[in-house]
């Protein structure tokens, strides 16, 4: 298993939230009032044409965040 951030995940890839990172501050409460916490598995459906944002899939819905947001989530491939 590595270690990475949210966008970094290549696309169709499963991964399991580990932590927010500090960068996230800004939007923290955000991201978790939407179920992004730790332990959750997300994968990453498709990006943009031009790369941002992401649309990611947690809990049984798909979602979109900016490059900026995916950059502060720390995620764990799962084989």
């Amino acid at each position: 298993m590595s270690a990475l951030t949210l966008d970094q995940l290549p696309l169709g890839q499963t991964a399991v939230i580990n932590s927010l990172l500090p960068e996230s501050q800004q939007f923290r409460r955000r991201l978790l009032a939407m179920g992004i916490t730790p332990g959750s598995e997300v994968t990453v459906i498709r990006t943009a044409p031009l790369g941002d944002p992401l649309e990611i899939r947690t809990r049984g819905f798909n979602l979109c965040l900016r490059r900026q947001e995916a950059r502060a989530i720390s995620v764990v491939k799962v084989k």
